[in-house]
């Protein structure tokens, strides 16, 4: 059996996704003619009708439905194949995304570590956090918390759970089952964070004073400062925790999430992606491991 061109694939998927042979020509610089010669011809050498043409318009017939998955598919792979190659073939370095918070107070510091056991391989961080589109971006990989739903294109590891606690200066009047008269400090990246760890520990945070910051970093440069509490992760204060610059009177437990490094392709299939991943499980699960 001979199977027709990837072209003629090609021009059928994207045809499927406008439903328009006008469309279709734009989208891949060549006439609605040559897009509606190449989808006959398809569907000669396939033997089945794929689209029902009405009034200039296209509609995939159950048969180029069935088609459509499969092209659909394979175009991605092969968009997520090229894509790697290309970079690895420009460089060795790996662009990673991540929480500016993280980034700034836990990974950045620690960078110098993963250089000594890898000298081979260089991070560039870019800041961003929630949702990420690797096309558009450029971004090799992705450091976030699974707090929203990342499509079936998109592969995660874990890296490790997610510890959080209230925290502030030392000397601030705790009540075991209160915090009414203590400034709480809110940041907009996590508004339900308060309520979450109090209903959690337990603890009411009815009659609080509130002060809004956009970033954790914020946060706790205003925890610092005496200006309040914070509800933080561990790894986000960690160094302060240890040398008593912030207390956790009511300590630190999990919330139910994780960190993850998300990939546009299966994370075994790239070595640097591999090694930055075991990595970054060492080192966080290393700090956290206090706690357990």
């Amino acid at each position: 059996m001979k199977i027709p061109t990837l072209a003629a694939f090609r021009y059928f998927d994207v045809a499927a996704q406008t439903e328009s042979f006008v469309k279709t020509g734009g989208r891949l610089h060549v006439t609605h003619s040559a897009v509606s010669r190449q989808v006959r011809a398809l569907e000669e050498a396939l033997g089945v009708k794929l689209f029902e043409r009405r009034n200039r318009a296209v509609f995939l017939t159950p048969e180029g439905k069935k088609l459509r998955v499969v092209t659909a598919s394979v175009f991605e792979q092969l968009e997520s194949v090229v894509y790697r190659l290309q970079r690895e073939a420009r460089s060795n370095a790996l662009v990673v995304s991540c929480e500016p918070t993280i980034a700034m107070r836990w990974l950045i510091p620690r960078l110098g570590k993963f250089y000594e056991r890898h000298p081979e391989i260089m991070v560039h961080l870019m800041a961003a956090g929630g949702p990420i589109d690797f096309t558009k971006t450029g971004v090799d990989l992705a450091i976030r918390r699974d707090d929203f739903h990342w499509s079936d294109t998109v592969y995660g590891k874990k890296i490790c759970d997610e510890w959080v606690g209230a925290v502030g200066l030392a000397g601030h009047k705790i009540n075991e089952t209160s915090l009414s008269g203590t400034r709480l400090l809110h940041t907009i990246s996590r508004p339900t964070a308060w309520k979450r760890w109090a209903k959690r520990a337990g603890i009411s945070i009815e009659g609080c004073e509130r002060l809004d910051y956009e970033h954790f970093y914020l946060c706790i440069q205003a925890a610092l400062a005496g200006l309040g509490m914070t509800v933080s992760s561990y790894l986000m204060v960690e160094t302060e925790v240890v040398t008593g610059q912030l207390v956790a009177p009511y300590s630190f437990s999990k919330d139910g999430s994780s960190y993850f490094l998300l990939s546009p392709y299966p994370i075994e299939s790239d070595i640097r992606a591999t090694k930055f991943h075991e990595w970054l499980s060492i080192e966080a699960n290393a700090c956290i491991s206090a706690l357990v």
